[in-house]
């Protein structure tokens, strides 16, 4: 019952918002969607870490960048590969399909290889070094010819879709439940809470460790695989240590462990500057205050952490999904006449 009553919910988006995204003159709407769906996986599998395990990782942003640019490379090498005896557009999809792979393999072996020497590291020790790999990432690709340098990679092809997008939130929605309920989950619910006793208990807390960061990584790869291809250029600015922040913050205000609690900060937080910048520029001159939200925004989360904090540590949700909440089971027996 529980994850049944969410995954036709996030099937229902991109069916209710659109079908496909294949021109650069996409609907603004549409593009929205696909912010909010990437956002949405960046969010889930960063939880995994941060959630589930109880580590601190910032440098979620270097494997979403690993990602992006792996994969466009990758397509812009397939451009001109066609597959016989299959349409066009399905041929695209299945070498778009390939390229989003490569990007996700390509960050989760680099996330083995950060993490195999790092996750021994705890608290702001792990922090440090995960920051520092992102910004690494960030330098290599910004001075890089093959990843165009400071300009960024252009001419990727625009495969990406509501459809593609939507289809991978599902996924990770998935894949993080299922880590979850195992006991695999169990064992990395045991490290969060007192990695000291479940050491003493015999979970080998280093290799559950390496897989639950090998398994995040493997989704930002996808994450930004995803972003690629839908951007007009892949510009190294999208993957700065604010991006970073600005995921942990998403599954900080849903509740550290909480999935569901992390879709719905990171829909809230993507959506929240867009309503933001209708507000301001809903009158007159207020135009030039509506082109400042997008520098008001990281004050605004970090009061709204403030605020958070103080009011509800815990998070929005805490630790508990919001199919176990007593409201949400009470409307589900009513949709089903039990």
């Amino acid at each position: 019952m529980r994850l049944a009553g969410v995954l036709p919910m996030l099937l229902a988006i991109p069916l209710l918002l659109g079908i496909d995204l294949a021109t650069r003159s996409m609907p603004f709407f549409s593009y929205l969607a696909l912010t909010v769906g990437v956002n949405v996986i960046l969010a889930v599998s960063l939880n995994v870490i941060n959630g589930m395990t109880g580590q601190f990782s910032i440098g979620h942003a270097g494997f979403m960048a690993i990602g992006a640019y792996l994969s466009g490379v990758t397509s812009l090498a397939l451009a001109s590969v066609k597959i016989a005896l299959i349409p066009v557009a399905v041929s695209d999809q299945l070498l778009f399909l390939v390229s989003i792979l490569t990007g996700g393999a390509a960050a989760a072996v680099c996330g083995l290889l950060v993490g195999l020497p790092s996750l021994r590291l705890r608290g702001d020790y792990l922090a440090i070094v995960t920051l520092g790999f992102g910004e690494i990432i960030r330098v290599i690709v910004q001075n890089t010819d093959a990843f165009g340098r400071a300009l960024g990679l252009s001419g990727v092809p625009q495969h990406g879709s509501l459809f593609m997008v939507w289809f991978w939130v599902c996924l990770t929605v998935l894949a993080a439940h299922r880590i979850a309920q195992s006991s695999h989950g169990r064992s990395l619910w045991a490290i969060r809470e007192d990695e000291v006793a479940a050491e003493a208990m015999g979970v080998n807390t280093t290799s559950y460790k390496v897989h639950a960061f090998v398994v995040s990584s493997f989704f930002a790869g996808v994450a930004g695989a995803l972003f690629g291809h839908f951007v007009p250029v892949i510009n190294p600015g999208s993957f700065t240590f604010v991006k970073s922040i600005e995921v942990v913050v998403m599954i900080v205000v849903g509740g550290l462990g909480s999935t569901s609690g992390a879709i719905g900060a990171a829909v809230l937080l993507t959506l929240l500057p867009e309503a933001l910048r209708s507000l301001f520029s809903s009158g007159a001159g207020d135009t030039m205050l509506a082109q400042k939200v997008d520098q008001i925004r990281m004050p605004i989360y970090g009061i709204l952490l403030v605020v958070l904090m103080l009011a509800r540590p815990q998070g929005i949700l805490g630790t508990r999904e919001i199919w176990d909440l007593p409201w949400f089971k009470s409307l589900w027996r009513k949709a089903h006449g039990v």
